[in-house]
């Protein structure tokens, strides 16, 4: 019985050992402590699991200059971020495009969104270039202060980067607004106890 503890526990030094300090696994995918977006070096500030009634539906990495457990710190902080997402199912452009649009409609009022609109639209249309962010997917959101958003699929860029800080913080808010699309999931992105 003692000989099965001490395996037991020796078996989990290992694996808790296996991931650096601050590095995370969300559902299989591991999210790196540390990254390089561009010129900067940005920091996991939480990992998480975006689920869909029973659906586990994308693992979600935010990464940010300096680790903010604050929602709002968080979105307005200067300088790069990134968010990262792996597919862990198949979901067609207009879907994914659609959610993204429902969670900034729920955290701006009508004219926010209006001028956001067009911005949306370049968004779905490089989804749309896609058909269909299949599971297994790496999609990355790099938000680039000055620049806009610029994403890239399996390490490749797509589309031309989508203008504006705005539009950028208004991504962020999808998870970390007042009204995010899961709450534990807004609690995990911030490093947060769940």
């Amino acid at each position: 019985m003692a000989t099965r503890l001490i395996h037991g526990f020796l078996g989990l030094l290992l694996v808790a050992g296996a991931l650096p300090a601050g590095a995370a696994e969300v559902a299989g995918v591991k999210f790196e402590e540390r990254i390089k977006a561009g010129s900067a070096e940005l920091v996991l500030n939480g990992a998480g699991l975006r689920k869909r009634a029973f659906f586990q539906v994308y693992a979600i990495g935010l990464y940010l200059t300096e680790k903010r457990p604050v929602a709002a710190e968080a979105i307005a902080a200067a300088g790069a971020k990134r968010v990262a997402i792996h597919m862990l199912r198949d979901v067609d452009a207009a879907t994914f495009t659609e959610a993204l649009a429902d969670g900034m409609r729920a955290n701006h009022d009508a004219a926010a969104m209006k001028a956001l609109e067009p911005r949306v639209a370049q968004l779905a249309a490089i989804m749309d270039e896609l058909k269909e962010a299949k599971k297994g997917l790496s999609i990355v959101l790099d938000l680039v202060p000055g620049t806009g958003v610029a994403m890239s699929v399996e390490g490749k860029p797509r589309g031309n980067p989508i203008a504006g800080d705005d539009f950028a913080r208004a991504l962020l808010r999808v998870w970390l607004g007042e009204k995010p699309v899961q709450d534990d999931l807004k609690r995990a992105l911030l490093g947060q106890p769940q």
